[in-house]
């Protein structure tokens, strides 16, 4: 039987595997964008905002840093077992202009990265149970 694929993080990102979007806020007042989204308070310090609306980001953005994790991460964070050591992104989205964190296409070696190579989004399994793929946003460079 096949399992539900399911988001690994509910309302982070849309499920639509061709297409994926992260999802963001923006304040109304100031225009800084979040992610994940902001819903309490602006967290620029020059604004006092609590209006926000929620936006799609970008798709593509500059690999700004990046390093190898070779250790399971703590609770509440999932991790297949056995685990498996990958790479994590720190992305400069293109249009918004702020660094999102995710993992690296499985394959891509960290030798094949640089900074200010540009990366672009996608959907990808992070863990599986017995009834569901828990799918995440994941970075791979823009062949």
């Amino acid at each position: 039987m096949a399992k539900n694929k399911v988001p690994a993080v509910e309302g982070w990102f849309t499920m639509d595997a061709a297409e994926p979007r992260l999802l963001g806020s923006r304040c109304k007042v100031c225009g800084t964008f979040f992610f994940p989204k902001e819903a309490d308070f602006c967290r620029n310090p020059a604004c006092s905002s609590n209006e926000f609306e929620e936006v799609p980001l970008s798709t593509r953005g500059k690999l700004w840093s990046f390093t190898n994790n070779c250790y399971p991460p703590p609770k509440p964070y999932m991790a297949p077992a056995p685990f498996e050591p990958y790479i994590v992104a720190a992305v400069e989205l293109e249009t918004e202009k702020m660094v999102v964190l995710g993992q690296v296409a499985k394959g891509i070696e960290i030798n094949h990265l640089s900074a200010g190579m540009e990366m672009e989004l996608f959907l990808d399994t992070l863990f599986e149970d017995d009834d569901n793929e828990y799918i995440v946003w994941k970075w791979r460079p823009v062949s």
